[in-house]
């Protein structure tokens, strides 16, 4: 266990693992996500700038929330975030759809293109690793 000062409020808490906030700031913005969700369930339409402002909340916060996959655009909603790749318009996360299966493809291949040690050299290191005694 850590002790660590909240990033939000300063404050000195004991850290165990995860976001380094407070109980306290953690309840506040929970309590904020709460407001965030009910008024997007209300008003499937608004716009980032009009919940933010509705609800007193960062748009900063909202689209961190988009990109934690905790809120989610609707499909026919105009207003989306871009992808952290390539930049289109996407509904949640920090990807598209196309970029997620070239990084998921591009981590596989590098997976399995791993070098395996030869039979030869992996001979060689058990040698190498036997008990020698001097004369």
């Amino acid at each position: 266990m850590e002790i660590k000062n909240c990033k939000s409020c300063g404050k000195i808490f004991n850290y165990f693992a995860g976001n380094q906030v407070c109980p306290t700031c953690t309840r506040k913005s929970d309590d904020q996500f709460d407001i965030v969700k009910d008024y997007i369930y209300e008003h499937p339409g608004a716009g980032i700038q009009e919940v933010a402002e509705e609800c007193k909340v960062s748009t900063h916060q909202i689209k961190k929330w988009v990109r934690e996959e905790r809120l989610e655009f609707a499909e026919d909603s105009l207003v989306g975030i871009e992808c952290e790749n390539c930049g289109i318009s996407i509904r949640t996360g920090k990807f598209c759809a196309g970029c997620k299966s070239k990084l998921t493809n591009d981590l596989n291949s590098l997976y399995k293109n791993k070098k395996k040690p030869s039979v030869e050299r992996s001979k060689r290191q058990s040698r190498d690793h036997k008990m020698r005694f001097l004369e």
